[in-house]
């Protein structure tokens, strides 16, 4: 539980840059802005509640793209594929663990962020500009982590950029999206390696049913319970849980 409360306010850090760009008008009392000596700006509690919570609709984008969801729903999808189980396990239930798997392999990041910006701005130790770049930042060397250098540089090229000397230069909007290309990559990769054991089994069963004159009888029917089989006798599911969680700490 303590995880999952972390997780949902580190993600919910990443919402208030709409507050600094916020516009209110002066007059009323309970949603104000004021103007501090440094030239900043400080908002009341209630616009932040209301604007928050207006933003939470950007929360189910944020954890499919900015973490390791993506990647493994994909992989989870092309299992069930590969088996030939097209219903099971139902959607509710890949969901369901890749959201969980998500929060395993996120944990040190969520950490990080309820360490560094979310317990600092609750103390009132920062301010909201430092709060967001606080959050920000471990999101940033994750996506950075793991995204590839040729699709950073295919965006920047996209967007007329020639290049950054240092990671911190790429911005976040060029950043996100590089990252999910590379996902998408990397899911597929996994992806065709767990179809290649499925796929020698169906042809196997095909070939089998087209010498025996069975050409009426469907293959998958067949295959489906060689394929479980195989997929129980070798802990499939513990190796697949395994690959995808190591996969990021590699």
């Amino acid at each position: 539980m303590a995880l999952f409360l972390r997780f949902a306010l580190a993600l919910g850090l990443l919402l208030l840059p709409g507050l600094a760009g916020a516009q209110v008008a002066q007059g009323i009392e309970a949603l104000t802005v004021t103007t501090n000596g440094d030239g900043g700006e400080t908002y009341s509690v209630t616009l932040q509640i209301i604007l928050l919570m207006t933003l939470l609709t950007l929360l189910p984008s944020i954890l499919i793209m900015m973490t390791s969801f993506t990647r493994i729903i994909v992989v989870l999808a092309i299992l069930r594929q590969g088996l030939g189980t097209t219903q099971t396990p139902s959607n509710q239930i890949l969901i369901g663990l890749a959201f969980f798997l998500t929060l395993f392999v996120m944990a040190p990041v969520l950490d990080e962020i309820y360490e560094t910006a979310f317990v600092p701005y609750v103390n009132e130790e920062i301010g909201t500009e430092e709060v967001i770049e606080a959050g920000v930042q471990p999101l940033r060397e994750f996506m950075l982590m793991h995204t590839r250098e040729s699709d950073i540089a295919m965006f920047a090229e996209i967007n007329g950029i020639d290049g950054f000397e240092e990671a911190d230069d790429i911005p976040l909007n060029l950043l996100v999206p590089a990252f999910i290309t590379s996902e998408l990559k990397t899911a597929f990769q996994i992806g065709f390696l767990i179809l290649i054991p499925f796929l020698i089994i169906d042809l196997v069963v095909a070939s089998v049913l087209m010498s025996m004159g069975m050409v009426m009888l469907s293959p998958l029917i067949i295959s489906l319970p060689f394929k479980v089989m195989l997929f129980v006798l070798v802990d499939g599911w513990a190796l697949m849980m395994n690959t995808l969680a190591t996969s990021f700490f590699v």
